[in-house]
């Protein structure tokens, strides 16, 4: 059997929060609406726009009050939740071939192709981040293990900023420079 980390049998990872449909996710949160400050005049005061959707296992939170519409800062607040999730929760690494069908579709050939407002960057996010902690934040561990490059996931972690602050702060913890 070969050391190759991507020539190992693939292992199956516990889901991600992140990664969950709409409908599961939010049966593991706690939405709330209420009404938010700021310009809008009588619309603002008078309709609860505001959605914090917290998820109740994490208690991770996202919020979202800067649009007219409940339905749509719904939309958003669930978005950062799953960015939240992304950073913040992590999922156990086993050995073996760990890459989600996702991650293999969107690598190819080391590169990583993904923006960050595309609908799976925090599915990406999340699989990025657990590697790559798991790695003890070095780029170039994690790299072998997804099949990329280590400049494109540092790319990709450092499109979300609190993504990036979070490894740098852990690099600087176990005495390794910050990444740029």
């Amino acid at each position: 059997m070969s050391n190759d980390p991507l020539n190992q049998p693939r292992v199956e990872r516990p889901l991600h929060p992140a990664v969950l449909e709409e409908t599961e996710l939010l049966k593991a949160c706690a939405i709330r609406k209420g009404r938010t400050s700021g310009p809008g005049g009588q619309h603002r005061n008078k309709v609860e726009t505001h959605v914090t959707i917290t998820h109740t296992p994490t208690g991770l939170v996202g919020q979202a009050g800067e649009r007219r519409s409940a339905e749509v800062n719904r939309k958003v607040a669930l978005r950062r939740l799953r960015l939240a999730l992304a950073t913040e929760h992590r999922v156990g690494v086993p050995a073996g071939e760990i890459r989600s069908e996702l991650w293999r579709s969107r690598v190819r050939g080391g590169r990583i192709a993904c923006s960050p407002g595309h609908t799976d960057y925090p599915t990406m996010l999340g699989e990025a981040m657990d590697v790559l902690i798991d790695a003890g934040c070095d780029p170039k561990r994690a790299s072998v293990r997804l099949g990329c490059s280590p400049s494109q996931l540092i790319k990709l972690i450092k499109d979300h900023p609190p993504a990036f602050v979070l490894v740098n702060a852990r690099r600087v913890e176990r005495g390794e420079h910050a990444l740029k």
